[in-house]
Formats: structure tokens, C-alpha cells, sequence
């Protein structure tokens, strides 16, 4: 089972750009953010066409994720729990049938955080805790589950290719990094760090200063795997040509493929 992450930066602008992919990629699972599209107006009749079962979680103009199967999908749920007056669409559930095992797949759109300090990153951080509680609920299901997105999170240092550009930035404040190692220290695996080590691989670049060109990136894309769900991983790869394709989003698929 291919499993992709892909924050697209808009539906509308990137739905040529998406499907290219798709067809040259064939994930069995895409889970994208920044879909900026209310529900009724992602255009799920297009990606139905291709074979992909769809379910979003849509806002006008801004945030939404979405999931794109190949397989069945089955309880869907959507919003992160915890405080029912949070009406970003940041989160969505499913359970995906693979031939020898369902997957529990948790697509996130994790708040920016900036500027800072502020609001904006006191929401980041109340988001991490709430996000805390649920990865806890799914450690404690022992099963194969997963938590994917655009985290908004560069871990350590090597994961920027100038990390004192970022001291003061909400993805690499070190309140933020220490709440993400505490959501990876409930006994999750990152992925993509458990395949490759060392500096250079990133998974956004920014529009400006040809940040693409320079390889000035960050890796804030990420996979955290249950021990079940780690058990199966086969590969983590990071699709960076994307980024140098035709109208592209500022960050790039990722993906895990489990032997399920």
C-alpha cells in the first residue's frame, strides 16, 4: 500500500499538476492539504474519474484536507477533537482496506504558527497538545495507524538547509520542536528519518528568491508510524522533482509504501 502526503497549495491552481502526478506516481492513498476549496466545490467527479474514492474536509479559501483512495475508505471522521469551537479544517480519519490489513490514516494540516509570539502560535501549540491526546488514543489501539501531513515542522536542524534562517520562525522555535518530540516519544516512528539520514532532503521550497533553484529548502512533511504500522513500512521517499514541474505547489509529495 503507497501511501503519499502533498500539501497542493490550492485545488483549482494545482488540479493539472496533482493528477499528473497521481498518474505517474500511483499512490493507493493520496491525503492532501491546503485544498482551499469548501467541500461541494472540490472537484471530486474529476478524481472519481481516475479511480479514487474522495472524502474532503473543506474550508472557503483556506486550510482543507482531503483523501484520495484507491482502496475502500470506512469510518471517515474529520475535525481534531478536543475543542468543539476549533472551525479550521486541519484533520481527517480513515480507515483504509488494504488486501491483508486496514490502516488507520490520520491526514493533518498543522497550524503555521506565525508571527510570533501571538495568537496564531498560541493556537499552534494548543493544536500540538490536542494532537498529543489523539496520538495517544491510537498507541493505545495497538494497531496500524498513522499520522501524515504538512506538520509545519522542521525537527532539527539538518532538516533546513539554512537552520539560523528559521531561529525565530514557529517551525523551528524549540517549544514547537519539543512538542512534536513529545508527540514522537509516545513510541511513533518518523519515516522518512528511519530510511535516510543526513542533511538535503526537503520537502518545501519557497516561491521566492529562487529558493527551488538554490536548493534552499525545509522538510516539514512528515510520517509518524504506530510500532504495527512501522512494522510494515517498506520505504519513505520524498517525490522532489515535483517542485521543478509545471505550476507547482511550494512543497512535494511524500510517501511510505506498507506491505498491506
Amino acid at each position: 500500500m503507497k501511501i503519499a502526503t502533498f500539501n497542493i497549495n490550492g485545488i483549482k491552481a494545482r488540479i493539472t499538476a496533482l493528477s499528473d502526478w497521481l498518474k505517474q506516481a500511483e499512490p493507493d492513498v493520496a491525503v492532501l492539504q491546503e485544498i482551499k476549496s469548501v467541500d461541494e466545490g472540490f472537484p471530486r467527479e474529476h478524481f472519481e474519474d481516475m479511480g479514487y474514492n474522495v472524502e474532503t474536509h473543506g474550508q472557503k479559501g483556506f486550510n482543507g484536507v482531503a483523501l484520495l483512495s484507491r482502496l475502500p475508505l470506512e469510518d471517515v471522521t474529520r475535525g481534531l477533537p478536543g475543542d468543539d469551537s476549533d472551525e479550521q479544517a486541519r484533520w481527517i480519519e480513515a480507515t483504509v482496506m488494504g488486501e491483508t490489513q486496514a490502516i488507520r490514516i490520520c491526514g493533518l494540516y498543522l497550524p503555521n504558527g506565525n508571527p510570533v509570539p501571538g495568537p496564531k502560535y498560541d493556537y499552534k501549540l494548543a493544536w500540538m497538545e490536542r494532537l498529543k491526546t489523539r496520538a495517544e488514543a491510537l498507541m493505545a489501539e495497538e494497531s496500524p495507524a498513522l499520522i501524515t501531513g504538512d506538520f509545519n515542522i522542521i525537527p532539527q536542524s539538518e532538516d533546513a538547509a539554512h537552520p539560523e534562517q528559521w531561529k525565530e520562525d514557529a517551525l523551528f522555535l524549540p517549544a514547537s520542536r519539543a512538542a512534536f518530540r513529545r508527540i514522537e516519544n509516545l513510541g511513533f516512528t518518523e519515516a522518512f528519518r528511519a530510511r535516510t539520514q543526513g542533511p538535503g532532503h526537503y520537502s518545501f521550497w519557497d516561491y521566492q528568491a529562487g529558493a527551488w533553484q538554490r536548493n534552499n529548502g525545509i522538510r516539514i512533511d512528515h510520517f509518524l508510524l504506530t510500532p504495527e504500522c512501522a512494522d510494515l513500512m517498506r520505504d519513505c521517499q520524498i517525490d522532489a522533482a515535483v517542485r521543478g514541474g509545471e505550476k507547482p505547489s511550494d512543497h512535494v509529495p511524500v510517501w511510505v509504501d506498507l506491505a498491506a
